[in-house]
């Protein structure tokens, strides 16, 4: 809906769609002692004081971008030179000069982001059931993980079936122990042969087969049980700062049989998860808006519940209580149910029509989403709901596509504004700075000394901070196949520069360092091979794509210890800027032929079937199968990558548009197929003319060298708002 089609309300010096308006009214106002309308007043003064500024922002990144158009349309067919090319990003103010060292001074941070090292989810907030899902992550089961995934393999009898297989049952018992002996070992012998745990005099023992007795190795792991002494039916552990709990008795068809009796192995997963207003959601105006909104103030007030049929029963979901266990002196022990939730909102370059200015012009996006996310988590704040989110009083907004440090001074200034507009204390909001930008890359420390008082965040991502990198170089010349990437240089320096800024600036115990998604939910032995390395890196957390890889990725943090691996990293070299600026380019490499039409073939499939249910089913984030069938979790970002790839290959004439239209359309077929179980979906073939979704995806490459850095929500926008007028 449109603004030329939806109603408003006027006030405060502004329009407001009538369904925000109500809802802000109704349901996020009340119990938080802000009057609506003074609510949009001040709403009204932010969009008249800070507007023209992001408005300047936003200009000088098209100047910044014009100017290394420039410089690379000079040297064109000459390799880079990259000593040249700092200089020049220093001369033009691209590259700001870095300032003495600091120390980061954020404070009244929840454990989770200072001191607890562990998986990361990101989720669509404008879906109840996956964000319930998400919150409830922080604790999963690693029977079931193990049961339900590749990590046991196929073979010997393991096979997955529909019916339980107790062959695999046993496997994955004896995986869980291995688990338990490196990460809680005993002094002497094994869990594997343990058969029961019981407590006295304040110690955990674990009596073996044979009759002998034996306790931790470290027994300060143990630190919690529930039940009877001699027969506990919980035992608690915590090991580098995470918790697993034994779950003892009968319940559960993997556990039966147990010499111990465990029926299941319940771990800390997901300790934050990101609530996603941006990537991962499609929303293009008020409607949209409003379900996002109401949703995550349903997790502030504690109140967000969805029903839905599985397996022929209806099921309820909420979200979790805390857990409470008898803690061996026998005090309480406490440990959150849930995992902590930050927000996502949108980044600069975004406006709405769902709030416009009195004459009619659309506000900041962002404004409007830091707004109305905040005082929603006012009442978390104020303990309304039955849970708590933040114990420590702080809001958490992560703030994406952020270029450079006076985009992050911008973003700080809003949120004092903001503080103030609704009676909160200095420095409540905190920020997660996204390093997903190559201009925030190279300026890293000095976006985070822009927030020094309020960074709980920094992280990398191969998908958006890659598409910003081919749109910025477009005119150096065609570059690298997108799988050759991740092995250049620029790419490595990049995921250390990001660690050793973060550590060289304070953030071990107070913020997050973070890595990237994995992007292939079924494959999860593919995903325990390669995420060891994050926290290994340095990283304190690591977005995972289901609660099922929050379970696996988190034995990686029993793996290592990450504040000791920081501590080591601080004494490296800090990688290398020149690096970082050395574009991924084929230079003088010649592609044949079928590689130039796999790597086109590969792109475009992975846009088409992200767009189409982004198109015509406002689907924002969903697991798509690429070309070879495989399931990979697809968002925007992944959007950016491909679309600015074809249209780098296209500017320089290694592919036509002909070739491109024609690849567009066999690729089309192979996604409706794909598709054709779903009843709800439209064919794009062969009546590509008339599919707005198919339409949409050409769009996205035919207008990528033009679109400010490389983004997607310009088409994507126009065409969604397209299909749901027709």
């Amino acid at each position: 809906m449109n603004s030329s089609q939806q109603d408003y309300i006027t006030v405060g010096g502004l329009r407001v769609a009538a369904p925000l308006f109500g809802l802000v009214h109704d349901e996020v106002a009340p119990g938080t002692g802000i009057d609506p309308d003074r609510f949009w007043a001040a709403l009204g003064g932010i969009v008249t004081d800070l507007a023209p500024k992001n408005r300047t922002l936003l200009e000088r990144r098209d100047v910044l971008q014009k100017n290394i158009d420039a410089w690379f349309l000079e040297r064109q067919r000459q390799p880079v030179a990259i000593a040249a090319q700092e200089q020049q990003l220093r001369d033009i103010g691209y590259l700001v000069p870095e300032g003495a060292d600091f120390r980061v001074t954020v404070g009244d941070v929840d454990d989770e982001i200072s001191r607890i090292a562990g998986p990361q989810l990101v989720v669509p907030v404008d879906n109840s059931r996956y964000a319930l899902n998400a919150a409830n992550a922080r604790w999963g089961s690693l029977y079931d993980a193990l049961y339900g995934s590749d990590v046991i393999a196929e073979e010997r009898g393991c096979r997955r079936t529909r019916k339980y297989n107790p062959v695999r049952g046993v496997e994955v018992i004896r995986y869980a122990r291995d688990f338990l002996d490196r990460s809680v070992p005993l002094a002497d012998g094994s869990h594997s042969y343990a058969i029961k745990y019981v407590i006295r005099s304040e110690r955990l023992i674990v009596v073996m087969g044979d009759g002998t007795e034996s306790e931790l190795e470290n027994p300060e792991c143990f630190v919690g049980y529930s039940g009877n002494p001699e027969n506990p039916s919980a035992v608690l552990f915590r090991h580098n700062e995470l918790h697993i709990e034994l779950r003892i008795g009968e319940g559960y068809y993997i556990g039966r049989g147990d010499l111990a009796n465990i029926y299941d192995i319940h771990i800390e997963a997901a300790i934050t998860t990101i609530m996603d207003c941006e990537d991962s959601v499609a929303a293009v105006d008020a409607e949209d808006k409003v379900r996002v909104y109401r949703n995550w103030l349903g997790l502030m007030q504690g109140g967000l519940k969805r029903t839905f049929v599985k397996d022929g029963e209806t099921v309820e979901r909420v979200l979790e209580p805390d857990r409470t266990y008898t803690a061996p002196n026998g005090g309480t022990y406490e440990v959150s149910g849930r995992s902590l939730m930050l927000v996502r909102n949108v980044g600069l370059h975004m406006y709405t029509d769902a709030v416009t200015t009195a004459t009619g012009e659309e506000i900041p996006e962002g404004f409007l989403d830091a707004m109305v996310t905040v005082l929603a988590a006012k009442h978390d704040l104020l303990g309304h709901g039955g849970h708590r989110n933040s114990r420590a009083g702080s809001i958490y907004i992560v703030k994406p596509k952020l270029h450079g440090p006076e985009e992050v001074a911008a973003t700080v200034e809003l949120f004092e504004r903001i503080e103030k507009a609704l009676d909160l204390a200095p420095s409540t909001i905190k920020i997660g700075i996204m390093d997903e930008e190559r201009r925030t890359t190279v300026n890293l420390k000095e976006c985070i000394r822009a927030a020094k008082d309020r960074v709980m965040f920094i992280n990398t991502g191969f998908l958006d901070r890659t598409g910003d990198e081919i749109h910025t170089c477009m005119e150096a010349g065609p570059t690298l196949p997108k799988m050759e990437i991740k092995h250049t240089p620029w790419l490595l320096a990049y995921e250390d520069w990001n660690v050793d800024i973060g550590i060289e600036s304070g953030l071990p115990g107070c913020a997050q360092i973070g890595k990237g998604m994995w992007t292939m939910p079924d494959n999860m032995q593919a995903m325990l091979d390669a995420k060891g390395a994050h926290p290994k890196a340095g990283a304190s957390t690591a977005w995972v794509p289901s609660p099922t890889a929050a379970v696996l990725h988190a034995m990686h943090y029993h793996e290592t210890h990450v504040m000791e691996r920081q501590r080591k990293l601080t004494h490296r070299q800090r990688a290398s800027l020149r690096d970082i600026l050395t574009p991924a380019l084929l230079g003088d490499r010649v592609l044949t032929d079928a590689e130039i039409q796999a790597e086109l073939d590969n792109n475009a499939q992975g846009i088409l079937g992200y767009v189409v249910r982004w198109i015509d089913h406002g689907v924002g984030c969903s697991k798509v199968p690429d070309i070879n069938d495989c399931g990979l979790m697809e968002d925007r970002a992944t959007l950016r990558i491909s679309s600015q790839h074809i249209a780098n290959w296209l500017h320089h004439g290694i592919v036509a548009r002909e070739r491109v239209e024609e690849t567009f359309e066999r690729m089309a077929a192979i996604v409706d197929r794909q598709n054709s179980e779903d009843s709800n979906y439209r064919n794009m073939a062969p009546n590509f003319a008339h599919s707005i979704a198919f339409q949409a995806a050409l769009d996205l490459v035919f207008e990528g060298r033009d679109v400010a850095n490389g983004y997607t929500e310009p088409v994507l926008h126009r065409r969604r708002r397209e299909a749901k007028s027709a």
